[in-house]
């Protein structure tokens, strides 16, 4: 019996450098884990929006205005993004962005042509923390802090064709002109939460696809950037949920 135990003994202790050997094989084999390393790096590129805001309020100053509504309230924003990666928290990155886009109305009632172009834009910082998924692909958790605006500028005029000549002597004229252009801009504080999946193609440019909401508070008004606005509803302004894409290039680690 104890010679039995003995050989066990023996046979066991002569297994282990074995298995440490096929321990160490496998451990190459496998890819090393996400979690040892931090993102690295940054970069930067371009963010397009697609916004889905709420025009009706507008609208309904339009039809009581004899002009056009917007068709809807899906505007294509336009603008670009960067960040770095901070490493006093891992996977941490800030930076900033801007992006700006603007939609028409127009309408012809007799020899009236009255046209409004609404405009948003925005811009501040970003803060990100990125979730590694698998190799090549995250999913960035973030928000967006920064000011905004919109401008409403409405246009009205005689409906016929200018000419250069016509122009300048409608200019020099000392009758009341009846064909104007006013702009009004409001400016608020832009809040962005979203969250964007993302894509390495190559260690230097990146694919990004995502959602976000766009809120939009504390806003004031302005006539030509002059005179202040009173009255302005609440509701107008350009906040609404949104999608993105985006083209990054920069330093992906993977």
């Amino acid at each position: 019996m104890k010679r039995s135990v003995l050989m066990l003994f023996l046979f066991c202790l002569a297994s282990f450098p074995l298995l440490a050997q096929d321990q160490q094989q496998d451990d190459e084999l496998l890819p090393p884990s996400r979690s040892v390393s931090a993102k690295m790096g940054g970069a930067g590129g371009l963010t397009p929006f697609y916004l889905y805001m709420d025009v009706g309020p507008i609208n309904e100053v339009l039809r009581r205005s004899n002009a056009s509504e917007f068709d809807n309230g899906h505007m294509l924003l336009l603008g670009g993004q960067g960040y770095a990666y901070i490493y006093v928290v891992k996977n941490l990155r800030v930076g900033g962005m801007g992006v700006s886009g603007n939609m028409k109305s127009r309408s012809l009632m007799g020899s009236t042509r009255r046209e409004v172009q609404m405009k948003v834009g925005f811009g501040g910082v970003t803060v990100d923390y990125v979730i590694p998924v698998v190799p090549r692909l995250d999913v960035a958790l973030g928000i967006m802090l920064g000011s905004g605006g919109v401008d409403l500028t409405i246009n009205r005029d005689n409906g016929t064709a200018k000419v250069w000549n016509d122009l300048w002597s409608e200019y020099g004229d000392s009758l009341a002109a009846e064909e104007y252009t006013r702009k009004m801009s409001g400016s608020f504080f832009v809040y962005q939460p979203s969250m964007n999946v993302e894509f390495a193609l190559l260690r230097w440019i990146g694919l990004r696809a995502g959602v976000s909401y766009i809120g939009m508070a504390g806003g004031s008004w302005q006539l030509d950037d002059k005179y202040d606005i009173y009255g302005v509803p609440s509701s107008v302004s350009g906040k609404g949920w949104a999608i993105n894409a985006g083209v990054f290039l920069g330093t992906f680690l993977y």
